[in-house]
C-alpha cells in the first residue's frame, strides 16, 4: 500500500468516526436512540465517500502544502 491510499483511508476514518461522535451527540440530546446497524451502515457509508474524496481531491491540494 503506497502513502497515497493509506493517507485516504485515515482520512475516511477520520470521517466514519466523526459522523460516529455526530451521532452520539444527537442521542445525548434528542430522547431518541438510532439503531446500531443505521450507525454501523451509515458510517461505512461515510468512510468510503471521505476516503474516495480524499484519494480524488489529494491532486489539487497538494500545492497548498507549506514545507
Amino acid at each position: 500500500m503506497d502513502a497515497r491510499q493509506k493517507d485516504s483511508l485515515l482520512w475516511g476514518a477520520v470521517g466514519g468516526l466523526a459522523f460516529l461522535v455526530l451521532v452520539q451527540g444527537y442521542e445525548l440530546l434528542a430522547e431518541q436512540g438510532v439503531p446500531v446497524a443505521v450507525k454501523a451502515g451509515v458510517a461505512v457509508v461515510v468512510l468510503a465517500v471521505t476516503a474516495a474524496a480524499a484519494h480524488a481531491l489529494r491532486p489539487r491540494f497538494a500545492g497548498n502544502e507549506r514545507a
